[in-house]
């Protein structure tokens, strides 16, 4: 085919593809052990999977509501209430999304305008700052603290401007995996008091929580639900990244101003996966337990790499481990990275393109959310680096 050869001006001039995409690429390249995108390598659970082909085969394959079907919304609904004691309507407060990264950006398209400013926290999932910018608005940085990547709460208040319209924040973290305190949602609380500012809680791994701590949804603090939205994601929780099913909460005027975006683009989500997930989520047992799940697989990765030269702080969520090297080499994350999938046959993912300047720590992002065969073969390669 042809190139193009009218005019073509990117909205997104300083954007390539995804480094989840570009390292899962050459993973494949290099038929390397694939650390490096947020996906699981272990089963779906039968009993779920039999769900969604039960309603398949009773029909249930049309549109769903756009919305959601309610009996899933309805079990959100419950489960937020049992866990946080938060209550959200399911007909006017709860939605349904093709993942959470529609949620997002879905979110960011209802309610940012141009010159509008964002603020996020870095090292910040990738998606965040290209939704502000197609929609014209600007992003305004804040820097986590290395290296337990707290936020700086002498240096954020700065951030606040007039034009502020929104801040993003994400607990457990994607790609530090930390988690946020009761302290820091407490001092955002008190710094949004009486400004206009709504907040986007990106709260996917809500239930990949480690060593004893809880999850501080931001729902669970009324000053910050009443202005915020949050995202949440089944793909995560039931290890089914590829269904693409998620959900965002919000105040009933917030999910109105929301879902005029949601229903244009994409209206509606998959129908049997749905009514799946809403019957599977009756049962807490399906996902309670995640925590300790995943925790023992951190665990154990760190444990059969305690002998190498990485250098780890356990994560406190999510199922990635950050690891630095800079008793190994000098060479700049991405380079390294590339290297380790060349000649050493494991993919993982650089951190420096999670910061807007490419900062450079010496630290790449493992996902260990595989099988034990899987992580033992990672650790026997990490070891001998």
């Amino acid at each position: 085919m042809d190139d193009y050869t009218g005019t073509l001006v990117s909205k997104l001039p300083f954007t390539g593809t995804s480094i989840f995409a570009v390292m899962s690429g050459l993973a494949r390249e290099h038929n390397a052990l694939n650390l490096s995108q947020g996906f699981p390598d272990f089963p779906v659970s039968e009993e779920l999977i039999g769900l969604v082909n039960k309603y398949m085969k009773e029909g249930h394959n049309q549109y769903a509501p756009m919305p959601g079907i309610p009996a899933l919304r309805e079990g959100i609904a419950e489960m937020f209430e049992n866990k946080y004691k938060a209550k959200y309507h399911p007909d006017t407060e709860i939605t349904i999304t093709a993942g959470a990264t529609q949620g997002i950006f879905s979110i960011i398209a209802a309610f940012i305008r141009p010159g509008d400013e964002v603020i996020v926290l870095e090292p910040a999932y990738d998606s965040y700052a290209p939704a502000v910018m197609l929609q014209g608005g600007m992003v305004k940085y804040a820097r986590l603290q290395a290296p337990d990547y707290s936020i700086n709460w002498d240096t954020f208040p700065a951030l606040i401007s007039g034009r502020t319209k929104m801040i993003i924040i994400n607990s457990p973290h994607n790609p530090t995996g930390t988690i946020i305190k009761a302290k820091d949602l407490k001092k955002l609380e008190n710094l949004l008091r009486n400004r206009d500012i709504i907040v986007l809680s990106d709260e996917v791994y809500e239930h990949l929580i480690f060593d004893g701590h809880s999850h501080e949804s931001i729902c669970k603090y009324p000053g910050l639900a009443s202005k915020s939205l949050i995202t949440g994601s089944f793909g995560k929780t039931f290890h089914a990244t590829g269904w693409k099913c998620g959900f965002v909460l919000a105040p009933k005027q917030l999910t109105a101003e929301f879902r005029k975006v949601h229903q244009f683009v994409v209206f509606a989500v998959n129908t049997p996966v749905q009514m799946a997930i809403a019957e599977f989520l009756k049962n807490s047992e399906n996902y309670k337990n995640l925590g300790s799940f995943y925790q023992e697989k951190r665990d154990l990765f760190l444990n059969l790499i305690r002998n190498s030269r990485f250098q780890a702080v356990p994560a406190s969520g999510t199922y990635f481990q950050l690891l630095g090297y800079s008793k190994i080499s000098e060479e700049n994350e991405m380079a390294f990275a590339e290297r380790l999938t060349r000649e050493f046959k494991i993919a993982s993912v650089p951190v420096s393109p999670f910061y807007h300047n490419q900062e450079d720590n010496k630290v790449l992002r493992f996902c260990f959310a595989k099988t034990t065969e899987t992580l033992e073969k990672a650790a026997e390669i990490l070891c001998r680096i």
